[in-house]
């Protein structure tokens, strides 16, 4: 099938370059409208309590958020003095008057001694604005953000809008950056990989129709539903990586092939028999570790998985279909503009021969001593996710010198119980008097310094409660709990509801759902991989050493983002505990690229099992022509990470850090020590199946299903015993 397909591509070669020129195009024009159209909202559970807290707000007492926290300050005058108060109060009604406020509430309207700081000389506003879905929210604060300074005074803006458009820029930011920083970089590395112009220019090729081929498929699945901002990271990232990796597989084996002496149309049927068949099941795969984050209710996590899943599949046909077709019109002048480099001694090595192969052979001599060195590392570096810790993000994500942070620091700071996140409850149902006899109560509770009433209309009253410490504390978490603890009485309804809330709602959301994604991401691995290998033992074993590179990364970010170490080098502010999406999203991209590089060596270990019968002299094989494609594979795809780790936002950060450690780990620990000591001590079982499964496997199998040249008479044989002989 896979060799039919590669004389397929060939005939029409014309053609499925010009449907690719189209996409490209289309892509261009069409597809990066997505960007004026994303949302930047998306982080709640349409069924938590804070959600319904938010909508029965509305419904019943109107639009009460806080949107944006203006903090003036002098360093010489206090709020008091004319030259102070005159300019605040002119711009504050100012403001009042724009069709995008619904409300502004200060200390000169309150005289609330909240609103001041402890030495008297600022004092913020509370701004409300009309809109009341998070898009609208950021264009009105976007429109009003210029009217807000007042003349003379140090003026700062804060809140959970300015927060959220400041993350969101910086992310922007962030991106292009890395873009800017990755594609040169990687150019040169894949000419000095290839040794040559042609040859290093094809990966870069796919990675951009994989980028534009994404866009458009978000933008088709954004005319149907929400897709968050965040969407577009993840396709750059995995689009340009996995492009990467593919376009590597394909013209490496291409490329070996043509120096076996076989004609271009040949080599592109070979290639694509044995190297797209791997593109195939690695492609399948990830797209599938990925699909688990469409069973979240949060639409950005879905939104990722809506990227992840278009960046993959655009790449994954891209390669199947773009590249063969330009390897059939380049043909042997894949090779051409070669760069002389003096380590380069042209062509592959005999198979057997070689550094990986002798490394393999000296794990296999040695198979317990070298298993149980590296998994003594990986749990050392695994150790610390057992004290990991979960809390919401806050202002503290952004860079020092951000203007939501300084205000966020400075209210926590110098004002009395100061919070620029108060946790809100709403009381419904029983009248004044029922929500003095709560507020009471709540007043009493451990960590709270203050209950005010914001908002009453129709027997329902809105409660702002402020507490010790950041919104993402335990003392602030200690009081959403303490109040959702507190009984209701008859008739009553309270519902507890802002950012602490939120937080810990979607934590509990995350913590319910996540059993689910990864009964989704094993299922799918070992599936997938039984189906292209014939065996059950090797899909479990990949289960598994997936997960110790993966546990093995989230212990090393435990250590730096959580405990603080490197904090100052890598420049971001330790808050103590870890956000949940962040390990989720990392859960997904991780187990995807980890069976990525298993695949890729699989697949070679298997051609040559299926060959010889040799267990020993497959691996070592195998580890001989697929270790260097994997080791440069996983450099480049270092390459595109480190652009994210090198952002301002925390928790971009975090994720590029994160795969950074576990993609080297996976390419070297696990794949080139841990595999092959594994596969030495199993043997024959590695190729295990029961009988019925053998049939299945010899039915529906992944395979090519054109003879192998050189292939055994009893291949069909070796798949489908009851057990190693």
């Amino acid at each position: 099938m896979f060799a039919w397909w590669g004389r397929a591509v060939v005939r029409f070669r014309w053609g499925v370059l010009a449907a690719a020129a189209v996409l490209v195009l289309v892509g261009a024009a069409w597809g990066s409208g997505v960007f004026g159209s994303l949302t930047g909202g998306g982080f709640e559970d349409p069924n938590a309590e804070s959600t319904q807290f938010r909508e029965r707000t509305i419904a019943e007492l109107g639009n009460q958020d806080v949107d944006v926290l203006v903090l003036y300050s002098s360093p010489t005058v206090v709020v008091d003095d004319p030259s102070f108060r005159d300019p605040v109060t002119a711009t504050l009604t100012k403001v009042r008057a724009l069709p995008e406020v619904a409300s502004v509430t200060s200390f000169y309207d309150t005289q609330s001694p909240a609103l001041v700081s402890g030495d008297r000389r600022s004092t913020y506003a509370m701004v409300q604005l009309r809109a009341t879905d998070p898009d609208g929210k950021t264009t009105a604060y976007e429109a009003i953000e210029p009217e807000l300074a007042a003349a003379g005074i140090t003026t700062r803006t804060g809140g959970t809008i300015p927060f959220l458009h400041e993350a969101n820029k910086q992310t922007s930011e962030d991106l292009a950056r890395a873009e800017m920083f990755s594609l040169p970089v990687l150019l040169v590395l894949l000419i000095l990989i290839f040794g040559g112009l042609a040859a290093a220019a094809t990966p870069l090729m796919i990675g951009g129709i994989a980028i534009l081929g994404s866009l458009v498929v978000v933008r088709l699945i954004n005319m149907i539903t929400d897709v968050s901002v965040f969407a577009i990271n993840i396709i750059t990232l995995i689009g340009l990586g996995m492009a990467v990796d593919y376009a590597l597989f394909i013209v490496s084996r291409f490329r070996e092939e043509l120096a076996a002496g076989h004609e271009p149309p040949a080599a592109i049927a070979r290639t694509m028999a044995t190297a797209g068949r791997t593109v195939l099941v690695s492609g399948l795969t990830i797209a599938l570790a990925l699909a688990s984050l469409l069973i979240f209710p949060q639409s950005f996590l879905r939104s990722m998985g809506f990227g992840g899943l278009a960046a993959v599949l655009v790449a994954m046909l891209a390669a199947l279909t773009a590249l063969p077709a330009l390897l059939a019109v380049l043909g042997h002048r894949i090779n051409a503009l070669r760069i002389p480099l003096p380590w380069r001694r042209g062509g592959e090595r005999a198979s057997g021969d070689g550094a990986w192969a002798r490394i393999a052979r000296s794990v296999m001599r040695r198979p317990i001593v070298y298993a149980a060195g590296v998994i003594v590392v990986l749990a050392v570096l695994a150790s610390p996710v057992l004290r990991i810790g979960f809390g919401g993000f806050d202002e503290r994500v952004l860079p020092p010198g951000a203007e939501p942070r300084v205000v966020s620091d400075a209210i926590s700071a110098d004002f009395a119980g100061g919070t620029v996140g108060p946790i809100e409850v709403l009381v419904s149902g029983g009248g004044e008097a029922e929500a003095q006899r709560l507020a009471s109560t709540i007043g009493t509770l451990p960590d709270v310094t203050g209950v005010q009433p914001s908002a009453e209309a129709g027997g329902s009253t809105l409660l702002n409660v402020t507490y010790e410490g950041e919104s993402t504390g335990d003392a602030a978490q200690g009081v959403v709990r303490a109040i959702r603890d507190l009984p209701e009485p008859a008739g009553v309804d309270i519902l507890v509801g802002g950012r602490t809330a939120a937080d810990l709602d979607l934590i509990d959301s995350l913590v319910a759902h996540l059993p689910w994604m990864a009964l989704i991401m094993a299922s799918a691995t070992l599936i997938l991989l039984f189906l292209a290998f014939g065996s059950i033992v090797l899909p479990i074993k990949a289960v598994l050493m997936n997960l110790v590179s993966i546990g093995a990364s989230f212990g090393v970010v435990v250590w730096i983002f959580q405990d603080g170490h490197f904090a100052d080098f890598l420049g971001f502010t330790p808050t103590g505990f870890i956000e949940p999406s962040n390990p989720i999203l990392m859960l997904a991209v991780l187990f995807g690229l980890a069976t990525d590089y298993e695949v890729f060596l699989l697949s070679r270990v298997r051609e040559e099992w299926d060959r010889t019968g040799d267990n020993t002299a497959s691996v070592a094989t195998g580890l001989q022509h697929t270790g260097r494609i994997i080791t440069a594979a996983a450099l480049l795809l270092i390459v595109v990470v480190a652009g994210f780790a090198s952002g301002g936002i925390a928790f971009i950060k975090l994720i590029g850090i994160g795969m950074i450690v576990a993609i080297i780990v996976d390419a070297t620990l696990v794949r080139l020590l841990l595999v092959p000591a594994t596969m030495r001590l199993l043997g024959r079982w590695n190729w295990w199946a029961p009988g019925p499964l053998g049939a299945i496997y010899r039915r529906f199998g992944i395979r090519e299903l054109e003879p192998h040249p050189g292939a055994p008479a009893k291949e069909e044989a070796l798949a489908g015993t009851s057990g190693p002989s």
